[in-house]
């Protein structure tokens, strides 16, 4: 293994053997050992289950990658197997550095133990000597901030208490490699923070793989993602282009084979003229502005067009923030729909939602059902925020429903691009104009 890779997966899986019945287990045992001293063919009482099969890839030195996929793709499995909790039934795994893992709830603690002694047995079995448990033990517990409950047995503790004590752990090891599998889901807000921008240092100088069913935190934490599903690798590469094809997925799973990812023809721009008038001249037209643009859906109504306009009307392609806008949606209805609902999120370059709106709770209660063959139209009026530097996309969607409970018929990542060029400084990932910002001495009593 070249010493820059950090992680090396090569054609791995693990199979497991499903006995339907307990005596199964037995005639394998007997009749399976009698065969193979006689020299005859070994029957089987099983059925073979892969939770993982022929999964290969590497992971260098320094790089985050997030691992998603739905419940049972494997992600736990092949996590086991890299941290050497489970052995691969074929393939090889390697890795190059101390690991560090924070996987199931609790794991590698003895729950009659106190918190403190288990501070002791965890970081002795990574590697650290009496004497660095013993001076670094109070930041443990001070980034763990359980108070006096660390000298109080785990069995008495709650799964947020039982997670911090877990994460202080790893986060005071010096590990080369960290593994983090969907540990985080129950902490509070304030420690998911605090481990949060941990993670963000530790990347600096570590390797981190990272598992969640939140995409937005592998958008903002990785710099690469490998999606799982039914123990194979289905996709490797950007957080963006990876998340996108797992959102899909997930909808033609729920919707049927109809909600395939498709790739849309580039369209046109509307007439430039004023508002009212250039959103009345909007025709049936492809919308894609960007060819790139990938698209998913049940299929009982179709996006036909997106466009960006300014105040007069004009085509919008680049903004400085501040400015009104409005972003106009054509649908055409291929269904009929009670209860449709048309919105829209703007995207950064990783793909991470900044803002979005819909159309339903404008119209709940009042909503305006669409027979198939029609048009629908919707307008959204905002002023722009002020964006980072760069390029933004637009990611629009129609469906039939409820917020909650909703067919999706079609869902458009990139529908349009356009970039931002702020002439002016402002903080964090999205500024708010209009903001009222005063400053002043007051008069001491």
């Amino acid at each position: 293994m070249s010493s820059d890779i950090a992680i090396s997966v090569t054609n791995a899986g693990k199979c497991y053997l499903v006995y339907d019945k307990p005596e199964d287990r037995l005639k394998q045992a007997l009749f399976g050992g009698a065969a193979r001293m006689l020299g005859r063919p070994v029957p089987k009482y099983f059925r073979e289950f892969w939770a993982l099969r022929d999964v290969g890839f590497e992971i260098r030195r320094g790089e985050t990658v997030g691992i998603i996929g739905r419940n049972g793709a494997g992600k736990s499995t092949l996590l086991q197997m890299i941290c050497g909790t489970l052995t691969p039934t074929v393939g090889h795994i390697a890795t190059r550095g101390r690991v560090a893992a924070l996987l199931e709830l609790g794991a590698g603690f003895n729950p009659e133990f106190t918190g403190r002694e288990n501070v002791q047995l965890n970081a002795s079995i990574l590697g650290l000597t009496d004497a660095e448990i013993e001076e670094r033990f109070p930041a443990v517990a001070e980034f763990a901030g359980l108070g006096d409950f660390i000298d109080q047995p785990v069995k008495t503790y709650s799964s947020g208490m039982t997670v911090r004590l877990a994460f202080a752990v790893i986060a005071h090891v010096d590990a080369d490699i960290l593994i983090i599998d969907e540990a985080l889901a129950v902490g509070d807000a304030f420690f998911v923070q605090k481990c949060m921008r941990f993670l963000r240092d530790f990347t600096k100088r570590g390797t981190l793989l990272f598992v969640s069913h939140d995409s937005a935190a592998v958008l903002s934490l990785c710099d690469r993602a490998i999606w799982l599903d039914g123990g194979t690798l289905v996709q490797d590469g950007t957080p963006k282009e990876v998340s996108d094809g797992y959102l899909a997925k997930l909808y033609e799973t729920a919707q049927g084979p109809a909600s395939a990812l498709r790739k849309e023809p580039e369209g046109q721009k509307p007439s430039p003229g004023d508002i009212d008038g250039a959103i009345e001249k909007i025709g049936e037209v492809s919308y894609a502005h960007h060819e790139g643009a990938t698209s998913f859906g049940a299929g009982g109504a179709e996006i036909r067009n997106v466009v960006l306009l300014d105040a007069a009307g004009h085509p919008v392609l680049g903004v400085e923030g501040g400015e009104n806008v409005t972003l106009v949606i054509l649908v055409k209805a291929i269904a009929d729909m009670s209860s449709p609902i048309v919105g829209f999120y703007i995207r950064d370059r990783l793909g991470q939602n900044l803002i979005g709106e819909n159309t339903y709770l404008s119209y709940e209660g009042d909503h305006q059902a669409v027979s198939a063959g029609q048009t629908l139209r919707a307008r959204f009026d905002f002023k722009m925020p002020y964006l980072m530097n760069g390029d933004y996309s637009v990611c629009v969607a129609v469906a039939d429903g409820s917020q909650t409970s909703h067919v999706q018929h079609h869902w458009v990542n990139d529908a349009l691009i356009f970039k931002s060029y702020v002439r002016h400084g402002h903080r964090g990932l999205v500024g708010l104009p209009d903001m009222g910002v005063k400053l002043e001495a007051v008069a001491s009593s």
